[in-house]
């Protein structure tokens, strides 16, 4: 397993991240809270990470923090959940209010992250209660704060965002939806997508 990478952020194109660990570069997706947190390109850092093998492909999906990623491996182990709609969820949601949602039983604001619905917000409450109840559960995900995270066009950046969107569970026409309204001042992707999130998050979200 790979615990933690620690090295030079090469390319930060959300969700996908490639990191420089002496002269190797690993492909990290990563939730978009994790890319907000993240320095520009260049910059030295470390990520938390977790490594999901398969048959045909072995991913490796990277996190600020140790809550983060245990809220990943939890979901993980929820039916129909995999890692695609693991990390729509944590980019969708931060960690304790996702908490607060299971212990609420507050299907209405997790059914409205992308490619959650209601079926899947009900198995999410179901299936995580009694892991979000623990206690070492909640201590470990309520650990947030001390995490491990140390072009001029606006085609390129609008580009990057919907294809980020796209790969987070919206649809393409939600997606552009989501695009052409935001502010035409926004000139990066990172901040093209932070917006489109806010505006797109849940009452009761911020």
């Amino acid at each position: 397993m790979i615990g933690y990478l620690r090295g030079r952020l090469a390319i930060k194109t959300p969700p996908l991240l490639v990191m420089d660990v002496n002269g190797v570069g690993y492909e990290v997706e990563a939730p978009m809270s994790t890319c907000f947190a993240l320095p520009d390109a260049g910059a030295d850092i470390v990520l938390i990470t977790h490594l999901v093998v398969r048959e045909d492909q072995h991913t490796l999906y990277g996190f600020a923090s140790e809550a983060e990623r245990q809220l990943f491996r939890d979901l993980l182990k929820v039916n129909r959940v995999g890692a695609k709609l693991a990390l729509g969820i944590l980019s969708g949601i931060s960690v304790q209010e996702f908490i607060r949602c299971i212990q609420e039983e507050d299907k209405g604001l997790l059914s409205k992250l992308p490619g959650v619905g209601r079926k899947t917000a009900e198995r999410l409450i179901m299936d995580m209660r009694d892991r979000i109840n623990a206690e070492a559960t909640v201590l470990s995900l309520a650990a947030i704060g001390n995490g491990a995270v140390s072009g001029t066009s606006s085609s390129g950046p609008h580009r990057e965002a919907f294809t980020a969107l796209t790969s987070l569970g919206y649809k393409p026409a939600e997606a552009r939806r989501m695009l052409d309204g935001a502010d035409e001042a926004l000139n990066t992707t990172e901040d093209l997508l932070r917006a489109v999130l806010q505006s797109a998050a849940p009452a009761g979200n911020s």
